[in-house]
């Protein structure tokens, strides 16, 4: 017989972190825990306040009744959260977890027995341009050949300034530059802003409009010079069918999935399936999960074989993460078998 319960963390931020939305400095989190004999599964529920489609006041509400009826199976629990993604990705990780040798070994794999790594990029936080910069040398000294900066919250131009000091420096051949807007600019002067950030040959653009203006984006990515990967745009888009129309509508060069948000393992296979299905790129992304919800998103990512740097290097911005095996180093993500797990939480 399998019991159930939750339990809440708040992870804190080492450094306060800018984007469009705001400057975060703490992160809320749930763990699931299943109990069966004598093993344990657990799982990370993640929410990303004003972003998530789950973040509700009945969030906690719908937790306790997961728990309370765990004896469903997970199946029957996945149909019935459709509109809690983080908590049918939570149930995915718990019960692998209790199936699993040991609760945080899922995707048994070269990854997890530290043979290969994953490709990620140099995440860089919004902020004074000065701060930026140091934040931008910091990860070209530490060996990361793709590079991610979040834009839209200070002057565009101090930000195309930012990118042009690193293209001055590294050939696209060197560094690979991608940007996040947040969908921070305006429909009607998105396509402008394109165009001058194409001329430092950058890899893609994230969401540089909101999400919902599908005529609008769908019209960006006809004619940017620039690609486009959707992020935003996949939060609360529940059924295979909508999924099939965002893509054939918008038509992006990439998507980016963020399991915590789409609904899990399951969402994502969903959505990768159709993107392949039209040609359209894609790579998996970290939603600021603790130690847990990243070995999980990672451990998937790796058995998918994608051959793009992955946004997975999430794990060191807290003062409060679960320790754990994985690690960063020269731009890549490593399980370190030498390192161990201690998910203490009290």
């Amino acid at each position: 017989m399998i019991s159930a319960s939750y339990k809440k963390y708040i992870l804190n931020f080492k450094v306060p972190s800018g984007t469009s939305r705001g400057v975060l400095r703490t992160k809320e989190t749930w763990f699931i825990i299943l109990k069966e004999k004598d093993a344990t599964g657990i799982g990370e529920c993640g929410i990303l306040r004003t972003l998530s489609i789950d973040d509700r006041p009945d969030y906690e509400e719908k937790l306790q009744w997961v728990c309370s009826n765990i004896h469903l199976g997970l199946e029957e629990l996945l149909d019935r959260t459709t509109e809690f993604p983080s908590i049918q990705f939570g149930l995915e990780q718990a019960f692998l977890s209790l199936q699993s040798e040991t609760p945080f070994l899922l995707h048994p794999s070269k990854f997890t027995q530290s043979q290969e790594a994953i490709d990620i990029n140099g995440l860089i936080w919004m902020g004074e341009k000065k701060y930026m910069n140091s934040q931008i040398k910091e990860k070209i000294k530490a060996g990361f050949s793709c590079i991610k900066m979040k834009i839209g919250a200070i002057d565009f131009d101090t930000e195309l300034e930012l990118l042009n000091s690193i293209r001055k420096e590294f050939s696209a051949r060197d560094i690979e530059l991608r940007v996040d807007a947040n969908g921070a600019f305006s429909p009607n002067t998105a396509l402008e802003k394109l165009k001058r950030l194409s001329d430092l040959e950058l890899h893609s653009i994230e969401q540089p409009i909101k999400a919902g203006q599908f005529n609008e984006m769908a019209r960006l990515c006809e004619v940017s010079p620039l690609a486009i990967a959707l992020d935003e745009e996949l939060i609360g888009v529940f059924s295979v069918t909508k999924k099939e129309e965002v893509l054939q509508t918008i038509n992006p060069q990439y998507i980016i999935l963020k399991p915590s948000l789409i609904g899990g393992y399951r969402g994502g296979e969903e959505w990768i399936a159709l993107a392949e299905n039209q040609n359209i790129g894609w790579w998996i992304t970290s939603a600021l999960e603790s130690n847990v919800g990243l070995n999980a998103i990672a451990q998937w990512t790796y058995t998918l074989s994608s051959n793009l740097p992955q946004g997975l290097g999430t794990g060191s911005l807290f003062t409060n993460n679960i320790e754990s095996p994985l690690e960063v180093a020269k731009g890549q993500l490593r399980y370190n078998t030498k390192e161990h797990w201690n998910f203490n939480i009290e």
